[in-house]
């Protein structure tokens, strides 16, 4: 039964992270039709409504009150996750063209290191010196995918790797929002997830607006809409609920520092699909994707080494309450 348990926890972590490496290919597709920002719109949108219809069937109306909770905060999250992450990274893989999905998916396996800093900076919790380490080694991968192996080019022109910069901030909005889940820790992730999709509307929506005022976007077509449906279903419904939900139950069984390693499946599948698509990685981008994921299991073997000898210094009652301190996009 246990070998079982923990076999339905290693097929919901792949299935959410070859959910989110194939939706990278997906989003190449959906950008020749239509903006990024009108797509997020109408992608959370769909996704709100799911999260808030089984939110209810879970917990009922009364997860939805916010009264004495601290609304604003999770509004912030809700944003930074939402408009930041959907807005930014899409637009970063629109402006780096069919090659953008590849560098999407690389960032998206940094972003357990990337936590490393965002930790820092909230909770004034230090990555240990290994880990920067390993941070600056993944980071090496990431340039390696970007710049096809010419750090030249890098160099002497700059401003053509102008794209890769939206791609990492919206990987730090994510990272973000994914440790703001700890601000609230009595609620489940059903509602933390319905409660800040929510919110994070409002600035989803609000940005929109502005955009559509000064004429950067426009109104969508209905046949743009009809031409991107099978793009939105599938980034709104597998990449986003069933994404999700599949990693929310892999990591309960697998706890978050086994569930963090499948996070090398998200570049995997979107080389891969990227490839059946017709854009071929280029040999300096598989080897980077290779140098991005070996930092990654490292960091993991030696967190786990870091936080077996801590607990083994504890007295034994106090041993199931140590944290590990490992977050996952």
């Amino acid at each position: 039964m246990q070998s079982r348990h923990y076999v339905t926890g290693i097929l919901c972590c792949l299935a959410a992270t070859v959910s989110w490496g194939a939706m990278f290919p997906v989003m190449t597709n959906a950008l020749r039709y239509m903006d990024p920002f009108t797509f997020t719109t109408l992608r959370y949108s769909l996704a709100g409504l799911a999260f808030l219809a089984l939110l209810l069937m879970r917990e009922g109306s009364q997860a939805l009150s916010l009264k004495g909770e601290r609304w604003g905060l999770a509004w912030l999250f809700g944003s930074a996750g939402f408009a930041g992450f959907g807005f930014l990274v899409f637009l970063g893989q629109k402006l780096a063209g069919p090659s953008g999905a590849l560098t999407a998916s690389i960032m998206m396996a940094t972003m357990p290191m990337l936590g490393m800093f965002v930790i820092w900076a909230l909770r004034k919790v230090r990555p240990p010196l290994f880990s920067f380490a390993f941070i600056c080694t993944s980071f090496a991968g990431v340039v390696a995918v970007i710049t096809k192996g010419d750090l030249n080019g890098l160099l002497v022109n700059p401003s053509a790797y102008v794209a890769n910069i939206p791609v990492v901030l919206g990987a730090l909005c994510w990272v973000f929002y994914t440790v703001g889940a700890s601000y609230f820790p009595k609620w489940s992730p059903y509602r933390y997830t319905a409660v800040t999709t929510l919110l994070g509307l409002t600035t989803v929506y609000a940005i929109d607006l502005v955009l559509l005022a000064l004429g950067v976007i426009h109104y969508p077509l209905a046949s743009t809409v009809l031409a991107v449906a099978p793009h939105l279903l599938y980034m709104a419904f597998v990449a986003g609920l069933i994404g999700v939900l599949c990693w929310n139950i892999g990591n309960k069984i697998l706890t978050p520092l086994n569930g963090v390693l499948f996070m090398d499946v998200v570049p995997i599948t979107a080389f891969t699909v990227s490839t059946l698509t017709g854009v071929t990685p280029e040999p300096m981008q598989i080897a980077g994707a290779a140098v991005t994921a070996t930092s990654l299991l490292l960091n993991n073997i030696y967190q786990r080494r870091a936080h077996k000898a801590v607990v083994g210094s504890l007295p034994v009652s106090n041993q199931a309450q140590t944290p590990v301190l490992v977050e996952a996009p």
